[in-house]
């Protein structure tokens, strides 16, 4: 993907199929779709791709144990039949993670137990492994970080993870390389209407100002959080659609919570699940649900949150977690659908729903990463018959998610070019600098936070670290787009104010 590319097409595009708002897992799920489908298709997205939630989870893809327990088969069914797909779709950016619930009594043996062997039946053919009990002693073999204090067992059973943003991005990228326009920093800004019905959005490139009006035959928001902002620029007097939530994690070194398996707390306090996952060799822990009145794209940590998660996680870990052992915190937000009970958004389904406005503004809200898959289909189907599109089928059940190839080639051509480019961009990871220019190149990272936060992970690892190398990053970013010192000294800047929120005092 080249963004100078992708916007030329904007200039003398004619009539786009569809034009689709929102550059999230939504969103990319909706462009993949209906560009395999072979409808001529636009996703513009006002910020960088995956910016806001998408970037944010908990890095799962899972079917979702606590809604078994809240008694949603159907979606547990369906998030672990697309749990399964997405697995063998983009095998690079997923894996099989291992996860163990501690029990204290038989009674939550047994409870939990059949309730994760029901999780397996469900997950079918695309099971990733079977369910085991284990006794104290193998728990925490398997936790050595658990307080032993009570332990009377555990259940193993098997789910899966990944790079949230990265795949969000090889999403887009497929999509591109099925026909479909994709452009990060271009904002709908208003709809184009004839007779009360949409017939085109127009768009402003937020780095050059500049506006056009592109026409299409159908518009999808799929913009998540934000879904009520671009309802109401369709039409004023519309309810929200959208109720947001959001959940905060901590990222800590692996040595604080140990093992190769994560953990798994089936009900905490306030109802919710939490985890400590291993990732990227650091340990994510999280989460909490707490309801917000208004959606930011940079969401601030609650200091009764912060608590939360320290408080919960202090129960369960013989070493005790501080503040200042945080590397990381990042808040994300959920876009549950709205309900008139919005002072508790932890039972709220995470099933999803699609709004058709009188205006023909195709809506899709709700639902969760894992079934990012079927919230495309269920937005394309609906989208097409809006725009009285010829009726085509989705292909993309089976469809690789997979660049890998690609980039290692590309990056392989980099460094041959400029060997110094072999090197890592910080010693204690195994990022090398040649991977910032192909974040520019074929990724359409435009600045340093694109680099640094959802191409290259270093700010959701470690804050600190991703600031150290944040100049270092602006000086290889300048060189291959050709920016001056100003350029520099303002994005380190600008990246440093970004990062600091990351930063747990």
């Amino acid at each position: 993907m080249n963004r100078p590319a992708q916007i030329s097409k904007l200039k003398d595009s004619g009539i786009w199929d569809m034009v689709i708002i929102g550059g999230g897992a939504t969103g990319a799920g909706a462009a993949l779709d209906a560009a395999t489908r072979g409808y001529k298709t636009l996703l513009i997205e006002q910020y960088d791709f995956a910016k806001g939630t998408s970037s944010k989870s908990t890095k799962l893809v899972h079917g979702g144990v606590r809604y078994l327990q809240q008694g949603n088969v159907k979606l547990v069914f369906e998030a672990l039949r697309e749990r399964g797909r997405l697995l063998k779709n983009a095998p690079h950016l997923t894996s099989t993670q291992a996860f163990i619930v501690p029990v204290y009594s038989l009674w939550q043996k047994i409870f939990y137990g059949v309730g994760l062997k029901v999780y397996d039946i469900l997950a079918g053919s695309l099971s990733l492994g079977k369910t085991k009990l284990l006794n104290a002693k193998q728990t925490i073999q398997q936790l050595p970080s658990i307080n032993p204090n009570k332990l009377f067992g555990g259940i193993m059973y098997f789910d899966g993870q990944f790079d949230d943003s990265n795949l969000c991005i090889e999403i887009l990228g497929t999509a591109e390389k099925n026909g479909a326009t994709i452009i990060n920093y271009c904002k709908a800004i208003g709809f184009i209407k004839d007779n009360h019905k949409i017939t085109g959005v127009e768009i402003m490139d937020t780095y050059t100002q500049n506006i056009y009006k592109v026409n299409a035959k159908v518009v999808v928001n799929a913009t998540g959080a934000f879904t009520n902002e671009v309802v109401e620029m369709d039409d004023q007097n519309q309810q929200d659609f959208v109720t947001p939530s959001q959940g905060i994690h901590f990222v800590i070194n692996k040595n604080l919570f140990e093992g190769s398996a994560a953990m798994m707390i089936p009900k905490t306090d306030d109802g919710r699940v939490l985890f400590a996952v291993p990732w990227y060799g650091k340990v994510i822990l999280g989460t909490t649900d707490t309801p917000i009145k208004k959606s930011n794209i940079e969401p601030k940590a609650l200091e009764e949150e912060i608590k939360f998660i320290l408080e919960h996680i202090n129960r369960y870990g013989t070493q005790k977690i501080a503040r200042a052992d945080v590397n990381t915190i990042f808040v994300g937000l959920r876009p549950l659908i709205s309900t008139k009970n919005k002072g508790n958004t932890s039972g709220v389904s995470r099933e999803h729903a699609l709004h058709i406005s009188l205006s023909g503004l195709v809506s899709i809200i709700g639902g969760k990463w894992t079934t990012y898959r079927k919230m495309a289909i269920h937005a394309i189907d609906n989208a097409a018959f809006v725009g009285k599109l010829p009726k085509k089928n989705c292909v993309t059940a089976n469809l690789p998610i997979d660049l890998s190839v690609q980039k290692l080639n590309a990056i392989q051509q980099i460094i041959e070019a400029n060997p110094e480019y072999a090197n890592k961009i910080h010693a204690g990871f195994d990022y090398q600098l040649a991977e910032i220019v192909y974040a520019i190149r074929h990724q359409m990272a435009t600045n340093v936070e694109d680099v640094l936060s959802r191409r290259i992970r270093l700010l959701y690892l470690d804050a600190r670290v991703a600031m150290h190398v944040a100049p270092n990053v602006a000086i290889v970013m300048a060189k291959e787009l050709n920016k001056d010192e100003n350029w520099i000294q303002q994005q380190v800047t600008e990246f440093n104010d970004l990062a600091a929120k990351y930063i747990l005092d």
